[in-house]
């Protein structure tokens, strides 16, 4: 069994000045080592998962050991007060777009708190709903989704992205293809709002990283017309 202060060792020795300088600039926070996500895999391979280590990493406030709680996290034994606590905390984009939505994504919670999410003031957690909604809706088959609200949600979509937080549009765009390329019953729907939206115009702090134009993307994705398989795991 590893602990925190020996998995906290290991990410100091694994940090690199460059891979930092990367994420600063992709929005990561500090504190934070530097360390690669297939370093942190590494890690991932001995824990497997852990409810309670993950929880003591995330509680580091340390961007790289967040990500890895993410990883190891236990999704369905997570409550719902573990998940707000995590949305709460997390400040950088990597972990309120991806590993927070993951982990909620996963849980006996997802949704509900999406929902409440997405009206938050905070930027980043609202941003954190959107991305959440994205990840259930590609994991969770058609028929334990609420069609009808998410079409809805993509109405809302289209009357608030542009006015919307830099990274909650992001998230929205996200969502626009999540619903297109995973749920047949709406990717019309999807790709006519993406085309009636046109560009999103995001700031990415000058990075290289494009912003995928969802019309294009989903049909990309459907190919011959079919939605995407479900996936087995948003985590990577």
């Amino acid at each position: 069994m590893m602990e925190v202060k020996e998995i906290m060792a290991d990410l100091k020795a694994m940090g690199s000045d460059s891979i930092k300088k990367i994420l600063l600039k992709h929005g990561v926070k500090e504190p934070f080592f530097g360390v690669k996500i297939e370093q942190l895999k590494t890690i991932q391979q001995k824990v497997k998962k852990d409810y309670q280590l993950a929880k003591d990493l995330y509680a580091t406030g340390n961007a790289d050991a967040m990500y890895l709680a993410g990883l190891i996290a236990d999704d369905e034994k997570m409550t719902r007060d573990d998940l707000q606590t995590w949305v709460n905390q997390a400040v950088s984009n990597n972990i309120g777009e991806y590993t927070v939505p993951w982990v909620a994504a996963g849980s006996n919670y997802g949704y509900e708190l999406a929902c409440e999410w997405i009206n938050d003031g905070k930027e980043y957690i609202a941003a954190a709903g959107w991305a959440t909604l994205s990840n259930i809706v590609s994991l969770k088959p058609d028929d334990e989704l609420d069609i009808k609200a998410l079409k809805a949600l993509l109405t809302r979509v289209e009357q608030t992205i542009h006015s919307a937080g830099n990274r909650v549009r992001y998230t929205m765009n996200g969502f626009i293809i999540s619903l297109g390329s995973y749920i047949a019953a709406l990717t019309d729907d999807a790709i006519a709002t993406a085309n009636k939206l046109g560009t999103i115009m995001i700031d990415k702090n000058g990075t290289a990283c494009k912003v995928p134009a969802a019309a294009d993307y989903i049909q990309k994705t459907i190919g011959r017309g079919k939605p995407v398989a479900k996936k087995k795991t948003v985590k990577c």
